[in-house]
């Protein structure tokens, strides 16, 4: 993403996540059978940090609750919501806690931070406890930190997990030529709201040798460095807290995940852009830095990570160039 399009701001203006506050750094533990049975009211998979899928639907009553022929995703989502009304708590106190854990564990855990695999990982339970500090921790970097370790991993097409509409989105907006969503609804906020993804009723298989082939030869002329350039904030006040944190290097946490935003790595991160773009090429991807990935011993990443979440309240570094011109650019970034 470009100068005016930094990667946390892109984060920010597709999904609306905050990404500034707290780093989502604490504690993880080899087993969370009884932080589960505290904090949710529900079993473990034995041997395992893992919330069965269903049993988390059924609590909230989303079990059943699938969406229905021709139904749009406003439409889906509202009935969702009345849906969930019926079962949940409506007063607070003690059973309203225990719903919106449920919730939360589901939706970090099957669609923000989503793995391969039917069940929920209770890693982020223990930055649950206290619902009051929910509200302060960066999610939307720790979101991007999880699909940059679940892009950076993958070897195979069908090994990538994460949330796939970001990535949906993010592609309309920087490569339309693609042509591969509809802008149904301009002007909602966040942007993703604004976007449907085009039927195809092509074999996957095939949709995807397609789409590989397309994002291979993408003419670089036809790439859009700063989709967001023009707009203002309106309707988008988490914005204006956030922009300390855009144009800087920083270490983005996810608890085990700590990597690097390199933004001085970044196409355009400098003002300026590259006159030739190379995409890389499929399976030449590299983990973009040190990670920690340990989840077997019960660790605490705030001491673990000491350096990486100092770096973090610092807001990262600052990117800066004296280049005035794309080919200093270019001999700058070489």
């Amino acid at each position: 993403m470009g100068a005016h399009d930094p990667q946390l701001g892109g984060c920010d203006r597709i999904t609306g996540l905050r990404v500034y506050g707290w780093a989502v750094s604490g504690y993880t533990y080899p087993c969370y059978h009884s932080l589960s049975e505290r904090l949710l009211d529900l079993p473990v998979e034995r041997r395992s940090s893992l919330v069965p899928r269903v049993a988390l639907q059924e609590s909230l009553g989303l079990y059943k609750a699938g969406k229905n022929a021709g139904e749009s995703e406003d439409e889906y989502l509202a009935r969702l919501a009345r849906v969930s009304q019926r079962e949940l708590a409506s007063e607070p106190g003690p059973q309203a806690d225990l719903d919106l854990r449920r919730f939360l564990v589901l939706f970090l855990g099957r669609l923000l931070f989503a793995t391969r695999g039917d069940a929920v990982h209770c890693r982020f339970l223990p930055l649950l406890e206290d619902l009051g500090e929910v509200g302060g921790y960066a999610w939307g970097a720790a979101f991007l930190t999880h699909q940059f370790d679940g892009l950076s991993a993958s070897e195979r097409q069908t090994s990538t997990s994460g949330f796939y509409p970001f990535l949906q989105v993010w592609a309309y907006l920087h490569l339309p030529a693609l042509g591969r969503g509809d802008l149904t609804r301009p002007g909602l906020v966040p942007i993703a709201r604004c976007w449907d993804s085009r039927r195809d009723t092509r074999h996957l298989v095939d949709q995807l040798e397609r789409l590989q082939e397309a994002i291979d030869s993408y003419p670089h002329l036809d790439v859009v460095w700063h989709p967001h350039l023009g707009e203002g904030d309106e309707g988008q006040p988490w914005l204006v807290l956030a922009r300390p944190y855009f144009g800087r290097s920083v270490w983005l946490h996810a608890l085990n995940l700590v990597l690097p935003l390199n933004l001085f790595l970044t196409q355009r991160s400098l003002g300026l852009k590259k006159s030739i773009v190379e995409f890389p090429v499929r399976d030449r991807f590299r983990r973009p830095g040190r990670s920690f990935r340990r989840l077997h011993d019960t660790t605490d990443w705030r001491e673990r990570a000491r350096e990486q979440i100092e770096n973090w309240e610092r807001k990262g570094k600052v990117v800066r160039s004296d280049a005035t011109t794309d080919d200093a650019y270019l001999q700058a970034w070489m």
